[in-house]
């Protein structure tokens, strides 16, 4: 029955999301050319040639969230992945939508058309997918369309996901008890009665009507998985495993598939796919423009730089970026050329006498950074990532600092969440390094663009840049 029912739920996404997209095509088509006419170089379109695109809009959305797993109903799947899967989904069938409608010589669309029904459509199927998903934790929430399920392991991991399906009654998730080893005692797990041993998990199954298992086994305990799965293999009930990584998890984990086998990726970048290419694209397109324009400021700092000190004008540092390789990363000198000939690599202080007065001025305005926008568009860095450091101290902090080795995940970048938090020049390194950690778990291409314009608002002048 709930198979069924989960049957029919993927059918009515698909009619409604055929639907939506259908309406915000020709709905774009009204708000160009009636709502908002702008101007036409032409006559005006005639409707029926937009409208005879209709049926292939809506086979292409429902073929290309079909094969991205949209209409998959999983009830474990939270809604920022809900939006996630939607959006980007929604983002390969407009690129595809696109290549299609370029390869009709016969007609050029209007690309106002396109953008107005970009936007319509995507937030079209979005809020629908949302507010279906928010009807269903109400009916869930109340009892209705629920799956009786019984958790099987030991630990603090079994603790732990007993504790999070309780707290999400949404789920419409019914946890009847627990199965545990022989050895065990307990009466009651985190308030969920002990329904039977691991030697009896089948007939446990059987007379709860559970509709899942859910294993969380420690990993002491792992040699008991192949009996567990052992006693469930003639049954029709949805098993599923917890893998107890979470200890060795800092940036989050996923599962992916290896030719046939589940393969747990620990602590990947985020930085993959579509939201990388913007990410690089942005960084290249602004970077190159950053330069151009303020290549008379970089002239005049650099012939201030010359003119005041002895010295070459721009200081080559070698810094450590993704995935732990080193670059030469550029900076407009702001000590003296010989600063490091007796103390060596040290970190700048507040009243460091090494730099020069020119220079004081440069760091105090982060105008010796400016430089940096070289490495960008050559791919070293980024605008927005963590700081990069110095090789030699590198290898200090990593041994000094949990995690921090983490940082290199992603290109080092001129600004970063930690910057604009106030965590520079001589601070707590721990928390800057926390800074960057929660950058890289959180990152989108939105929080870039909020660090970018907190940096123009305050992030240049600051009482700990020296």
């Amino acid at each position: 029955m709930l198979k069924q029912s989960q049957k029919i739920l993927s059918q009515l996404f698909i009619v409604a999301d055929a639907l939506i997209v259908v309406g915000a095509w020709l709905a774009a088509y009204w708000f160009r050319f009636s709502v908002w006419p702008l101007p036409l170089a032409s006559e005006l379109p005639p409707f029926r040639t937009y409208a005879a695109l209709a049926p292939w809009v809506a086979a292409l959305w429902v073929t290309t969230f079909t094969l991205t797993r949209v209409y998959e109903i999983r009830r474990m799947r939270s809604r920022t992945q809900e939006v996630r899967l939607l959006l980007g989904a929604h983002g390969t069938a407009i690129l595809l939508f696109i290549a299609f409608t370029y390869l009709i010589e016969q007609y050029k669309f209007s690309r106002l058309v396109m953008l107005y029904f970009a936007v319509l459509s995507g937030v079209g199927v979005t809020m629908f997918h949302l507010a279906v998903r928010h009807a269903l934790a109400v009916v869930r929430a109340h009892g209705y369309n629920g799956r009786n399920l019984v958790v099987v392991g030991e630990g603090p991991t079994l603790e732990g996901v007993i504790a999070s399906i309780q707290g999400c009654p949404e789920l419409g998730v019914r946890l009847v008890g627990v199965v545990t080893p022989e050895q065990s005692a307990f009466a009651t797990i985190s308030g969920r009665r002990v329904l039977g041993q691991f030697s009896n998990v089948r007939e446990v199954i059987q007379r709860e009507h559970a509709d899942e298992v859910l294993i969380a086994l420690p990993p002491s305990g792992s040699h008991n998985l192949d009996r567990i799965l052992d006693e469930l293999k003639d049954e029709t009930v949805d098993v599923r495993v917890v893998l107890d990584v979470h200890r060795y998890v800092t940036l989050g984990c996923e599962i992916e598939e290896f030719d046939g086998f589940p393969v747990v990726r620990i602590n990947d970048s985020p930085h993959v796919g579509w939201g990388a290419l913007a990410k690089r694209a942005t960084d290249f397109v602004l970077s190159a423009a950053g330069l151009v324009a303020l290549a008379p400021l970089l002239l005049c700092i650099a012939a201030l730089v010359k003119l005041t000190s002895r010295g070459p004008v721009l200081y080559v540092q070698e810094r450590m970026g993704l995935d732990g390789r080193s670059f030469r990363m550029l900076k407009f000198r702001s000590m003296r050329a010989d600063a490091e000939a007796e103390s060596g690599a040290v970190w700048a202080a507040a009243t460091d006498q090494r730099r020069t007065a020119f220079g004081t001025f440069l760091r105090k305005t982060s105008l010796d950074e400016l430089p940096q926008l070289w490495n960008v568009l050559c791919g070293d860095m980024s605008l927005v990532g963590p700081r990069p450091e110095r090789p030699v101290f590198v290898q200090r902090f990593r041994d000094q600092i949990p995690h921090y080795m983490l940082r290199h995940k992603v290109r080092a970048g001129i600004t970063g969440w930690a910057q604009v938090n106030g965590w520079r020049g001589n601070t707590s390194l721990a928390r800057r390094v926390e800074c960057d950690l929660f950058y890289i778990r959180n990152w989108s291409y939105l929080l870039d663009l909020k660090i970018l314009t907190m940096t123009l608002w305050k992030g240049f002048i600051h009482k700990n840049a020296y």
